[in-house]
């Protein structure tokens, strides 16, 4: 029985009669990786002999007992490598759990392999990592999005049946998006940060990927919820995420943003983006236009306070505690100015000077405390869009999977690949990205849903209303 094709409902009915063993689905996607992934690349690190004794005790009585779990390489997963695609950890193996992966554990998960990435999830492509780049299962000669590109390969080329991932401005979606799956990106503070190395602490959020709305909706149950460890953890009560899944949209009320229908944007991404709002309309939804004036301000926002938090986040990486060390140093700032030269990548060197510059004396006020105060006028814009809807439909990225290569020399290029993601970050609320059509190359086009801070049970539900009534989760890449 073949089973790298299945969704976790599907294989959990089969783990729970009997039909199939846990260690067989860990041979089966074993032998899965081993023909695809040479292509692909979706994969740093595989240990299927562990993932192999782990399947002989799993409990498939438990949610998500003998369900292999992918983990993007900067979560840590105790005895695993966690290098975050950079050479400066490279041969760093994570002493502890994060907390989402101690929740995945008591689920009865297994979790199998570190999928690949843009270092420290400093990119739009996965082509930043230090290992080479992610193929796009559609079309290997183009990009899966970043920076948590290998898990959405994966995911799409059944290398993987779900995977846990990050995202700090559209790095769950976007990959979402042109590999043709479900990125879910919760609300800020709903899942612990606790075990994830940070890029950008106020922006970073751990979420799921998967084939469908409904497997978001089960992982989110299990990972979401209050962790003392951090101390941007909320607490609130989690919902039950699956069990408003079937309400249909019927009476609920769908913004359009004005803003996020600009020049530039691919016409067959718009085309397929209206017509799944036509098919919102179809089906008993109101439609409604809101404005987000401030739209316009939101990659400038991120590049200056991401990348200030980036400056301060990966000070500790000097050559002294863990990770890449250069040899022979003549004195400590000898040390600390090679091993970092030597480990760091140029994308990652780029944001670090960047935030340093307006971390700066004399450029504080002028860069990063400017940036901050439109930040909350970017959430404010959402509050207010929120009084007139329930949620709101835009494209997810304004074109399809680009050609790996083609925008590495264009680093303002490349962050324009995030501008529809985000302002979902600056704001701290929650957004999701479903299929929603390909181009007529057959490359993958994302429908984002955005949804209210704790909001997630109303967004899965528009997003799980649209997926049933359409084939696109469906449809399968060439390999």
């Amino acid at each position: 029985m073949e089973t790298t094709s299945l969704t976790i409902p599907e294989l959990r009915q089969k783990l729970s009669s009997g039909a199939i063993r846990p260690r067989e689905v860990v041979d089966q996607l074993a032998a899965r990786i081993a023909a695809v992934d040479p292509k692909v690349k979706a994969y740093l690190h595989v240990d299927a002999e562990k993932a192999r004794a782990a399947a002989d005790s799993a409990n498939p009585a438990l949610p998500l007992g003998g369900v292999p779990i992918a983990v993007k390489d900067v979560i840590n997963v105790k005895g695993d490598p966690c290098t975050c695609a950079s050479k400066i950890l490279e041969g760093y193996v994570a002493p502890y759990d994060a907390t989402v992966i101690a929740k995945l554990r008591e689920a009865g998960a297994i979790l199998f392999g570190r999928t690949n990435m843009d270092e420290f999830a400093m990119g739009s492509s996965t082509e930043n990592s230090s290992w080479g780049p992610t193929h796009n299962p559609w079309d290997l000669d183009r990009i899966p999005g970043g920076s948590s590109g290998g898990s959405a390969a994966a995911v799409a080329g059944h290398e993987a049946f779900v995977a846990l991932w990050t995202d700090t401005g559209g790095s769950i979606r976007q990959p979402a998006a042109l590999c043709s799956c479900v990125g879910l990106k919760p609300t800020y503070g709903r899942v612990s940060r606790y075990g994830l190395t940070a890029f950008a602490s106020s922006l970073d959020q751990i979420g799921t990927f998967s084939k469908t709305v409904e497997e978001a909706a089960l992982l989110l149950e299990i990972i979401a919820g209050h962790d003392t460890r951090d101390n941007t953890s909320v607490n609130r009560s989690v919902p039950k995420y699956a069990a408003s899944l079937g309400m249909g949209v019927k009476g609920l009320r769908l913004g359009v943003p004005k803003e996020y229908f600009i020049a530039g944007i691919d016409p067959e991404v718009e085309k397929a983006v209206r017509a799944a709002i036509d098919a919102y309309r179809g089906q008993g939804a109101e439609i409604v236009e809101v404005s987000l004036p401030h739209t316009q301000y939101a990659v400038a926002v991120y590049y200056i306070i991401a990348t200030a938090e980036a400056s301060a986040n990966l000070a500790r990486f000097d050559g002294v505690r863990y990770g890449r060390r250069a040899k022979n140093p003549k004195d400590i700032l000898d040390l600390y100015r090679r091993t970092r030269a030597e480990g760091f990548g140029a994308e990652v060197k780029r944001r670090i000077i960047l935030g340093t510059y307006v971390l700066s004396s004399g450029y504080y006020d002028a860069y990063y405390n400017r940036a901050q105060k439109v930040r909350h006028l970017i959430a404010d814009d959402f509050r207010q869009a929120f009084k007139k809807c329930d949620a709101l439909l835009t494209p997810t990225s304004p074109t399809p999977a680009f050609k790996l290569g083609e925008r590495t020399q264009d680093p303002l290029q490349m962050y324009l690949a995030d501008i529809f993601t985000i302002a979902v970050n600056l704001a701290g609320i929650c957004g999701v990205s479903i299929p929603c059509g390909f181009t007529s190359g057959k490359l993958p086009i994302g429908l984002q849903i955005i949804g209210p801070k704790w909001g997630e049970e109303t967004m899965l539900r528009v997003a799980h209303a649209y997926e049933q009534a359409t084939p696109w989760h469906k449809e399968k890449p060439p390999l």
